[in-house]
């Protein structure tokens, strides 16, 4: 019996403005019946006014995966690294996005 090829591969291209990445150091995220927006920040110390940086939105049901695939990586990163351990003291920002924040 032959084999099949798989025909499913999916070839992604990653353009270099892209792989350059874009650092935020907090995400909003808001939420409809049908999708979940998620804004990724750069705040900056002293500074009044903040920028959303990138915008992704995507259904629920990536969302979910998107969640999963998260957990997934940080126990392994825990795993190699030791826990992740968030400061004492927290930082408070206005809400009034729409969404929780993260």
């Amino acid at each position: 019996m032959a084999e099949e090829k798989n025909n499913n591969q999916l070839n992604i291209e990653l353009p270099q403005d892209v792989a350059d990445g874009i650092y935020a150091n907090l995400a909003i995220i808001a939420h409809s019946s049908s999708e979940f927006v998620l804004d990724f920040i750069r705040v900056v110390p002293n500074t009044p006014k903040a920028k959303v940086k990138s915008r992704v939105i995507m259904t629920p049901e990536h969302a979910k995966r998107l969640l999963g695939a998260l957990q997934e990586n940080i126990a392994k990163y825990e795993q190699q690294y030791g826990q992740i351990k968030f400061p004492e003291r927290t930082v408070s920002f206005p809400m009034g996005f729409g969404g929780g924040q993260a």
